[in-house]
């Protein structure tokens, strides 16, 4: 129990839960989580509903009944000054070191991460927490078990957390007999212990918003920031959201999202994987909607490039940022691969700049000169607002199926993927360096869908096999071995290889494509 009436924390007491699960702030979580868990949990449905209409034989489009809005000659608010260039950005889990080497990595802001690449595990969230505070009043450190130190220098990113979507709930969090949304936790705890540090520090509560899938669940967000701006009496448009445009749901509905959230918002970003994962997941009825190996699915596609050009002709027209997507590749020690990961990463940020995006990401510190680069050459201003666009995106082009083959290797690495993560994520880690890739639930859940969705469909490998559940089992129980021999027996079995397959090989083969990977998977964590 707590000293708050009505919440009852179940999870571990620690000196991290000690100094952020204070009293007031508990009791400013329960007063969000009761007057908008309600509208969160109708908005659930209402994607149940939506979906209905799409496994029906509907396809998605730009909404009728929100014209007016689209049409409409409005801007956002405004953004603060530390944001008005943010041509590279890095991302992260909320682990203690790597908040520090983020946060000194050259990038002009840092996404702290409580949501794909952080697995939420009780100790991490709230050691998170803990960071965070730390981070923002530049008091935060780290000695690793080998006597290494680390400390911020004296320049770092600004810093951007990203709290939980709104499917994840936090169940070691209790509200009146419910498991609080994950979400609002994340959010009400960094806002309460830091938003008026932040303000005296010339800086702001900044947030990146993810998984939304329609405008009204921008709307809730703008109510809770309302409410908790109102509630610790900081000013209104204090807030500073960028919204992830990683659903299909969400690419129809980008004016109406920037419109709800117009006093609060300051850009949209390209989620790229999610958005692959969710193209799939959405269309999992439309038998015409079949992707070709993960590795082939690049920006250069048409849906995928149609979806960066939209959002930056709708952003900019609106006076928002238009943020570009993940690079996922990360340094090795072999110069010769580097070359060919460098080379990649700069086209694919050169791709972006042209299309009008005001910075991008990167998951290694290591390709932060890089980024930085190819946007210092191409907009050499802060941001590229003052670029219009007319790229007449119609809902087909968002709609068109990528071409290209499906493999053994593209069907081996999603299974060798969604196991190697699955098993990191359920011993509580949330970013995984496998064959040259920064994974994180976003290219897991691509790799686990295409793989349902060939087995669905029978698909035909480049070698004329069928996809079947018997080749899908077979290659699970190959690449579980694959693991095992690289390993050796200790380290497998130390690990949680097992269970990781098993969830693997279920949701793979599954009659129904499963909504996440991290829902079922939650359930493994302490």
């Amino acid at each position: 129990m707590s000293a708050v009436k009505g919440v009852e924390i179940v999870g571990s007491p620690t000196a991290a839960t000690k100094k952020i699960l204070t009293p007031e702030a508990l009791k400013f979580v329960a007063t969000l989580v009761r007057k908008h868990a309600p509208t969160r949990e109708k908005l659930l449905a209402l994607r149940v509903e939506r979906q209905k209409a799409i496994d029906a034989g509907k396809k998605p489009g730009f909404l009728k009944e929100t014209k007016k809005i689209r049409d409409g000659k409005w801007k956002i608010a405004g953004i603060p000054a530390d944001l008005l260039d943010r041509r590279v950005e890095i991302t992260g889990p909320v682990e203690r070191k790597m908040v520090i080497n983020a946060l000194n990595s050259g990038a002009k802001c840092f996404m702290a991460d409580f949501e794909d690449s952080a697995s939420p595990v009780w100790g991490l969230m709230m050691e998170g927490q803990v960071s965070m505070y730390d981070a923002v009043r530049k008091k935060i450190s780290f000695k690793s078990p080998e006597g290494k130190e680390y400390k911020l220098n004296k320049n770092i990113a600004t810093l951007i957390v990203r709290p939980r979507g709104w499917h994840l709930e936090e169940k070691h969090i209790l509200i009146d007999g419910k498991p609080a949304p994950g979400g609002i936790v994340d959010f009400a705890l960094y806002f309460f212990h830091n938003a008026k540090e932040l303000i005296k520090r010339g800086t702001g509560p900044y947030f990146y918003l993810p998984k939304m899938q329609s405008h009204l669940e921008a709307r809730l967000w703008n109510a809770i920031f309302v409410d908790a701006q109102n509630l610790l009496k900081v000013p209104q448009k204090t807030i500073k959201a960028t919204v992830l445009i990683e659903t299909l749901w969400a690419a129809f509905e980008m004016d109406e999202i920037l419109y709800e959230l117009r006093n609060h918002i300051v850009a949209l970003n390209c989620g790229r994987w999610d958005y692959i994962f969710s193209c799939i997941k959405t269309l999992n009825a439309h038998g015409d909607w079949v992707v070709p190996d993960r590795m082939q699915v690049g920006m250069d596609k048409h849906f995928l490039d149609s979806y960066s050009k939209l959002l930056c002709e709708t952003t900019h027209k609106r006076g928002a940022f238009a943020m570009g997507g993940m690079a996922a590749f990360i340094p090795t020690k072999d110069a010769a691969k580097n070359e060919e990961v460098f080379a990649k990463v700069r086209a694919d940020k050169l791709r972006e700049v042209k299309n009008g995006h005001d910075g991008t990401w990167v998951a290694h510190p290591g390709l932060v000169p890089i980024a930085m680069e190819v946007f210092n050459e191409h907009m050499p201003t802060p941001n590229q607002l003052a670029k219009q666009f007319n790229y007449k995106i119609k809902a087909a082009d968002l709609l068109k199926v990528p071409e290209g083959q499906i493999t053994e290797a593209g069907l081996r690495n999603n299974i060798n993927v969604g196991i190697g993560y699955m098993e990191a994520w359920i011993r509580g880690v949330g970013c995984v360096p496998l064959h040259n890739l920064m994974e994180d639930a976003a290219t897991a859940e691509i790799s686990r869908t295409q793989v349902w969705q060939w087995l669905k469909y029978g698909a035909v490998l480049a070698d004329g096999r069928a996809v079947t559940r018997e080749l899908v089992l077979k290659i699970v129980d190959e690449e579980q071995a694959v693991y095992k021999k690289q390993l050796g027996d200790a380290k497998y079995y130390a690990g949680r290889f097992v269970e990781a397959a098993g969830i693997v090989a279920r949701m793979s083969t599954a009659p129904k494509c499963e909504e996440f990977l991290t829902l079922p998977g939650y359930r493994y964590l302490d």
